[in-house]
């Protein structure tokens, strides 16, 4: 009756798009999260919801619904219990080793620098004030939790006593258990890209390299092709080849590099479709989730094109809040882009609520419409 049947562990705005592309492949679709009426559970044929970091609840959700793949889409799951679990004959995407590396920024840093030689800015790990503020790295250093997401408890410290307040504000925004911290050396870049990798049963695919703005170290907007020079983009594409051959298993990676003059710099990776590959919902063909989706089913990938500029504007919300409404979207709509709402149950300030997507002859100019057509949405 249906081609595969996926456990999604995380049910974000990612995992909603994941498994749209999947019901459309005629997937059975099992939606996990810590709370109930997450975005992929709203499109799945079955929820169950629990904390992630519950391993005892992560092994009766596997038993009780069988799933061909388990389909990790958040960085918070007990990783033991999914490499006891791979270890049973259960396929974790992209692998078990994949997931535990990069859950936490200390796994994949150490793993890329040292183990694969990557190229990489100065870093320490600081698991006590005094560590972080005697880290070494030199100032300004950039000071972020080495489990978090979406750029939570991140911050930049330019003095020593910075470094300590830094360090506070990581620990207070963490996620997991773990109070721990990287202090990382601040590259003054030209610019950073997201180059979304394929692992295939037939070797590594790249999209078109995706650039993107922070503030507060979460993305405001993306936009593809980002311009760089073509010897940069080889670099960064035979240093992802790398890292993702050596964590193993088949899906999508969105690793990150920073761009400094003629070097391309190794900072971060997600073994899943990345909140920057968004963009792909209206550029590029076949999107982020179709290609997370045919690479670990096996399936046959076609060339990957992009016709033209594209780019994506995040829609936040400004206070927290269970009874809310939106509006402005015919206005979004009649200039031209194109919008997605994520359906959330709650908003909290700065949360993600939505993206808008744009299409533009220049990049600049698909940045401008993406940006204007988020503005039109008002949460209220």
């Amino acid at each position: 009756m249906y081609l595969a049947t996926l456990m999604l562990l995380g049910s974000g705005e990612l995992g909603r798009e994941f498994a749209i592309s999947a019901k459309r492949l005629g997937c059975r679709v099992i939606a996990c999260d810590r709370y109930d009426d997450a975005p992929a559970m709203q499109v799945a044929d079955a929820r169950e919801v629990f904390s992630m970091l519950d391993g005892t609840a992560l092994r009766a959700a596997v038993e009780k619904h069988r799933p061909d793949y388990v389909v990790p889409e958040i960085e918070a799951i007990d990783t033991a219990m999914l490499a006891t679990l791979e270890g049973e004959g259960w396929r974790i995407v992209p692998s078990a080793k994949a997931v535990q590396l990069t859950m936490n920024r200390d796994g994949i840093r150490d793993f890329a620098a040292g183990e694969l030689g990557l190229t990489t800015s100065r870093y320490i790990f600081a698991e006590t004030r005094k560590e972080a503020m005697a880290a070494g790295v030199g100032l300004p250093a950039v000071v972020k939790p080495v489990m978090s997401s979406s750029g939570k408890g991140q911050s930049v410290a330019r003095t020593e006593a910075e470094l300590g307040t830094a360090f506070d504000h990581a620990i207070a925004n963490m996620r997991g258990d773990r109070p721990r911290v990287i202090v990382e050396q601040f590259i003054d870049f030209d610019y950073e890209i997201t180059l979304l990798t394929v692992a295939t049963k037939d070797g590594v695919l790249f999209c078109p390299p995706i650039g993107h703005r922070q503030e507060g170290g979460d993305y405001r907007e993306s936009w593809q092709p980002a311009p760089m020079d073509a010897a940069v983009l080889a670099s960064a594409q035979e240093q992802a080849t790398r890292v993702v051959t050596a964590l193993g298993g088949f899906g999508l990676f969105g690793v990150e590099f920073f761009v400094a003059g003629n070097q391309a710099i190794f900072s971060e990776l997600s073994p899943r479709p990345h909140d920057t590959g968004m963009v792909t919902l209206i550029g590029q063909s076949p999107n982020e989730f179709e290609l997370h989706l045919r690479a670990i089913l096996g399936l046959p990938i076609p060339a990957i094109t992009l016709p033209g500029p594209a780019a994506s504007a995040v829609i936040l919300a400004t206070s927290e809040s269970s009874d809310f409404g939106y509006s402005g979207v015919d206005d979004a709509l009649a200039l031209g882009g194109d919008v997605r709402l994520f359906a959330k149950p709650t908003t909290l300030k700065n949360r993600r609520m939505g993206v808008a997507l744009a299409r533009g002859e220049t990049v600049d100019e698909a940045i401008t419409l993406a940006k204007a057509t988020a503005g039109c949405i008002n949460i209220h």
